[in-house]
């Protein structure tokens, strides 16, 4: 009967290890897909930011875009009216050369 019990116990002890390497096997898994979710659901929001700079920075740029299209609309009315006014001066400056030519 001892023999039994013995024998008993040691089935009892390897089916403890067993269960317990069982066990330790799923929490390691268990934890290791925690931590797998975990960092993706870090690289997503990661992402996510990186891509709301991106939209932030195109529609800077759009802006930015519009604002130097209109500086050189100015620019260039700007360059035509000097251009009128320095060519009606030319005009005026000639015509008082001529005039005192004459007057010699």
């Amino acid at each position: 009967m001892n023999d039994e019990l013995v024998t008993q116990a040691a089935g009892a002890d390897e089916l403890g290890v067993l269960v317990g390497a069982v066990g330790a096997a799923g929490f390691f898994t268990l934890l290791i897909v925690i931590v797998w979710q975990v960092a993706a659901t870090w690289r997503a929001r990661m992402l996510a930011a990186r891509e709301e700079q991106y939209k932030e920075l195109a529609t800077r740029y759009a802006h930015l875009l519009e604002d130097t299209v209109e500086l050189q609309r100015r620019t260039t009315e700007e360059q035509r009216r000097l251009l009128q006014e320095l060519t009606q001066t030319r005009l005026a400056v000639g015509s008082m050369e001529k005039m005192m030519r004459e007057i010699e």
